[in-house]
């Protein structure tokens, strides 16, 4: 249902367009002066907004224009009389969609309305289709249009032709395995086995074993000799996931690995040499490892000669939507349906934190697609953990401002500074304190963000 905000200041006037627009299945917003209005406008979304010219203090053309400042996809429809056209024409230059002179007849506002709401639809279909088809899927599977994820496709192409070993750094759930896939992909040894272990979920003796390969009696149920990995790969990559998990015992035995290019089987004496590019991912800080005695500094120089880190997806909001549109694309690619999504699931989508990343956002769409009804994502197919965040943090448009105890309501510009505060604190506590990594998930200078916090006590309590 569209939402229209309707402003005059005749109440005559408001109450019938109110009435004949209801009538049509619209959820109309009306509002009696422009200065009221401009609040309202600033505090909630419309996708229409029809205005008188002539009001005091605030008419018109200053609505007009604070509209294409802050909402420039939403279409201006100006209402004004018959003599006013001239000024009327000015407010078509200056970017409204159209204009109804007074008196009106109905059939002719109800079909501008209708005109400009097209209007509006089409410039959302357009922007999601820019989306859909504008990304640039430059590397195999990785959706990157934040600077972060192009500077990690950049640093792919260029370490991919090499033999070098790369540390991938990144929270889990953010796709370290699809960097590591797309390093050897765009590698040398692309035609050759891409192999990988996951180093916290073996125990010690399995994991030496799935590595390194035994020897027949090695052990109890050893009952015959079994390749490592490092054989198996032959020519290939292998990569090892979660490498802070490994135990200090095979952290050693890597090391000749990575150093002298050999092997020896779990209960043999034998050194086989081997030919295989190793490539590592880890969701904790190596280096804090170190401090603690829980990995070999000499086993982290060697691993770390590129290291590539991918951040989480809270700090890269521009990935969000293009990678909402591949899962759908993934998911729908049998079927060929064609599925859209309202804009309220977008506005959620982009605000959520995403705890789980990439991987969290997957399963989501997943899961909305498997209760869409009708080919649309609706709010209220999407999981409940996403709806209850972005409720409890205040980004629900409330459309109910008509019900409001305006005598009890705090200003404007306490509220608006309220809910700036609970969205820095939010964002600060994202980046641990980080108020550089802070200033540019906000999009805003570092010395912006200074003047926006408040004393330090207020963000710490």
């Amino acid at each position: 249902m569209a939402r229209i905000l309707l402003v005059d200041d005749e109440p005559s006037i408001l109450s019938v367009l109110t009435t004949l627009l209801k009538a049509e299945n619209y959820e109309v917003v009306p509002v009696l002066g422009g200065e009221k209005a401009r609040d309202v406008m600033r505090n909630e979304k419309f996708d229409l907004l029809i205005s008188d010219i002539r009001m005091s203090p605030v008419n018109g053309m200053e609505l007009l224009k604070q509209a294409h400042d802050e909402c420039p996809q939403m279409p201006v429809i100006m209402l004004t009389a018959y003599g006013s056209v001239e000024t009327a024409i000015e407010a078509l230059k200056l970017g409204a969609f159209d204009y109804v002179t007074k008196p009106f007849k109905v059939d002719e506002l109800l079909i501008t309305v209708q005109r400009a709401l097209d209007y509006s639809s089409t410039l959302l279909e357009n922007a999601k289709l820019k989306a859909q088809l504008g990304t640039r899927y430059q590397l195999e599977n990785i959706v990157a249009e934040s600077p972060a994820m192009k500077n990690v496709c950049e640093m792919i192409r260029k370490v991919a032709p090499t033999d070098a070993t790369v540390l991938i750094y990144g929270e889990s759930g953010t796709g370290k395995e699809v960097v590591a896939k797309a390093i050897h992909a765009y590698s040398l040894r692309k035609k050759k086995p891409f192999l990988a272990v996951n180093c916290a979920a073996l125990p010690e003796p399995l994991l030496e074993s799935e590595m390194f390969g035994h020897v027949k009696g090695a052990f109890t149920g050893a009952s015959a000799n079994k390749e490592g990995l490092f054989e198996t790969v032959a020519g290939g990559t292998i990569f090892l996931d979660e490498i802070g998990s490994m135990p200090l015992s095979i952290q050693g035995k890597l090391l000749r690995v990575l150093q002298e290019k050999e092997i020896r089987r779990v209960g043999s004496n034998e050194n086989i040499s081997i030919d295989a590019r190793v490539l590592a991912a880890t969701n904790v800080r190596l280096e804090k490892l170190l401090q603690e005695g829980k990995f070999r500094e000499d086993l982290y120089y060697r691993l770390s000669v590129i290291p590539i880190e991918i951040k989480p997806l809270r700090e890269r909001i521009e990935d969000i939507m293009p990678l909402v549109y591949h899962v759908i694309r993934q998911e729908t690619k049998d079927s060929k349906k064609s599925v859209s999504l309202e804009q309220e699931v977008c506005a959620i989508l982009e605000s959520y934190s995403w705890p789980g990343n990439v991987r969290e956002l997957e399963n989501a769409i997943k899961h909305a697609l498997t209760f869409a009804r009708d080919n649309v994502i609706t709010k209220d197919v999407l999981p409940a953990r996403m709806i209850a965040e972005t409720d409890a943090n205040g980004l629900k448009v409330s459309a109910a401002s008509s019900a409001l105890d305006l005598e009890k309501c705090k200003s404007l510009k306490a509220f608006l500074r309220q809910k700036e505060q609970e969205y820095l604190k939010q964002i600060l506590t994202f980046t641990k304190g980080d108020k550089e990594k802070a200033a540019k998930a906000l999009r805003i200078s570092l010395a912006t963000l200074y003047r926006k916090l408040p004393d330090s006590h207020e963000l710490e309590s």
